[in-house]
């Protein structure tokens, strides 16, 4: 998963349409360890950086997101065989893991991804473990080809307190939007001819699935943040955006004890007492569960479009991707950029480390993106998806993005609130705890963390 990316968004220029003179960087972006913007030239001429090792690690180990990054891969080498990929790939989860050690250590990698959230990238800017962006976002028109809209979820002030302004530290590949994956196939059989637009008859499609003996939503959430998407679909028909947006990165004036939070955590509690997911929801794994969907277990499935590729391979026409159902006037939805790609201020490299950033990034990325069932992040309008799937999350994204509908992941908001909004709602989807105690849990860590870093 994720994370993050109001106006069509365009690409512009290729890599190396700018040759600066270079220079040479602290180990802390302004020499000190500070995570302060550094100033001065860059050198965006790759083939004249010498021989070069680039430590790189990434977490783009699923069907199409493995296809695409082996690609760009192969392209950067072909270009500038001075510059030496050292590739480590990890699973999301490891790479959460090992990270944050690894940039604390005397061998951080120069690139890496780094999830947008404040456990992880805010963390890292605090530490001053980042090196902020800017000057190569200029060098590079990154500012053009990135609206603000897009930017803000990898922007952080230099202490890292405030989320979604300041430095840059991060630049995605690649789009993102969780909505319905709805099997076509299992609806028909239910009696149910086309995935609702609406949200009354949404629901009501649940029930009639579950009556004709169907599974009607599929939720795998053994890992704990697989509800965080759920919750967060079904919230949006509650919740005005702007509430969304100040809860999700965790800015001061929100609240979780809402009526519409209270609203939205009922439905989740009504939808488990409907039989509407498995008696296993809590005890069955992301992955699988995805899966088991893919083979024809249940109607719907709340997810990202990063499992565009996977679902699309495995189930053909069968499947369709749309945006939740809208209960508001516009179907808010979660979603942003995919996880950013970043630079250690440890790097001996940032010239090199910037251009592969850049490479991968760049307008005929974006088409290699598309061609391997990715989401581009920018240009998308231009780009033609291979399959029928594709072409519905492109559309859904676009009409995301035009009509600026797209709200955080509510876990971005606290260093913790991953782990807190994770186990609270594995309590909520058990009843063990009621939607006030789910609300008072949550609000408590986002309560705390709004005072303290006020």
């Amino acid at each position: 998963m994720r994370r993050r990316p109001t106006t069509r968004l365009i690409a512009v220029g290729a890599l190396g349409a700018l040759a600066l003179t270079a220079c040479t960087p602290g180990s802390g972006s302004d020499g000190t360890g500070s995570s302060a913007a550094p100033t001065g030239t860059v050198n965006t001429d790759p083939a004249s950086l010498g021989q070069v090792t680039l430590t790189v690690w990434d977490q783009e180990v699923r069907g199409g997101q493995a296809a695409q990054i082996e690609e760009l891969n192969k392209e950067f080498q072909a270009k500038y065989p001075n510059i030496t990929l050292k590739r480590v790939s990890r699973s999301f989860d490891d790479l959460k893991t090992t990270l944050g050690l690894a940039l604390s250590g005397n061998d951080a990698p120069d690139v890496f991804q780094a999830n947008n959230g404040r456990p992880d990238m805010g963390k890292f800017v605090q530490a001053g473990q980042l090196l902020p962006l800017d000057r190569y976002a200029d060098a590079y028109g990154w500012t053009d080809r990135y609206p603000e809209s897009v930017r803000k979820y990898s922007s952080y002030s230099p202490d890292g307190k405030t989320f979604g302004t300041g430095n840059l530290y991060g630049l995605p590949q690649v789009g993102e939007v969780v909505g319905v994956y709805a099997d076509k196939a299992v609806l028909a059989k239910a009696g149910v001819s086309e995935v609702p637009t609406d949200w009354a008859g949404f629901e009501a499609s649940l029930q009639k699935v579950k009556d004709a003996g169907e599974q009607p939503l599929v939720l795998g959430n053994l890992d704990k943040w697989p509800a965080i998407h759920v919750f967060g679909t079904v919230q949006a028909q509650t919740t005005p955006a702007d509430q969304i947006r100040t809860l999700g990165f965790g800015q001061s004036g929100g609240s979780w004890t809402t009526a519409e939070n209270t609203k939205a955590a009922q439905t989740l509690v009504d939808w488990v007492d409907k039989g509407y997911f498995s008696k296993d929801v809590n005890g069955l794994g992301y992955d699988p569960a995805w899966q088991q969907f893919s083979k024809g277990t249940g109607a719907y499935l709340i997810a990202g479009t990063w499992l565009q590729a996977d679902l699309g391979k495995a189930m053909g026409d069968d499947v369709t991707f749309v945006l939740p159902p809208k209960a508001q006037q516009a179907p808010v939805a979660t979603g942003g950029t995919g996880i950013p790609w970043a630079v250690s201020s440890k790097t001996k490299n940032p010239d090199a480390a910037a251009a592969y950033i850049d490479f991968i990034t760049n307008k005929d990325a974006m088409g290699v993106l598309a061609k391997t069932e990715n989401l581009p992040v920018a240009d998308t309008a231009d780009q033609k998806a291979p399959s029928a799937i594709g072409q519905d999350v492109f559309t859904a994204f676009g009409t995301a993005v035009d009509d600026d509908s797209l709200v955080p992941y509510l876990d971005y908001a606290t260093p913790t609130m991953s782990d807190t909004l994770g186990a609270a709602l594995q309590d909520l989807l058990a009843k063990k705890a009621t939607p006030e105690q789910f609300l008072e849990t949550v609000q408590k860590d986002y309560g705390d963390f709004v005072a303290q870093n006020g």
